[in-house]
């Protein structure tokens, strides 16, 4: 499977995210860093990663490992494994790299991309974002940008189950 093969090349292991935005920067362009479970990928997914990828030249999308959902949503999530969230982000073409983490936070991802922009949703404050302190040190900046209301992976797995 030949695509999938160039999706998987969009994966990029934590071992080596590192070298890879250090590869980015040499050139001259910025990156923003965006993470979260994307359990299932609905519509506040698209328009935050979207938001996301306007705001740097290139965007790189932490996703929780399946053991770090289990810890944030309970014993019945994920839904999709690691690999199946991280092949659909890296198939969008607003997305340039997918990491997999496995921490409970993803701030030693944030220390090894250290992006130019960290993005959130509005569900967060600067004082609650893993790796602010870290980014504004370093010269980024934080973007919260608003949630789409009613619209969750929770609210559809909770839609699903009263079918």
């Amino acid at each position: 499977m030949k695509n999938t093969k160039v999706l998987e090349e969009r994966i990029i292991g934590f071992d080596k995210i590192k070298g890879w935005a250090e590869a980015k920067r040499i050139t001259s362009k910025t990156i923003a860093f965006t993470n979260g479970c994307f359990d299932i990928l609905h519509e506040g997914h698209i328009y935050s990663l979207s938001q996301a990828a306007k705001e740097a030249d290139f965007l790189v999308v932490g996703v929780n490992a399946d053991s770090s959902v289990k810890k944030l949503k309970g014993d019945h999530r994920p839904i999709n494994n690691q690999h199946t969230r991280a092949l659909i982000l890296a198939s969008l073409l607003l997305v340039d790299a997918v990491v997999i983490f496995e921490e409970d936070t993803p701030l030693e991802l944030i220390k090894n991309v250290m992006p130019n922009v960290l993005v959130k949703g509005g569900d967060y404050t600067i004082e609650t974002i893993v790796g602010a302190k870290e980014v504004i040190a370093n010269g980024g900046r934080v973007v919260i940008n608003p949630l789409i209301e009613n619209c969750s992976t929770t609210g559809i797995i909770e839609k699903i189950k009263s079918l």
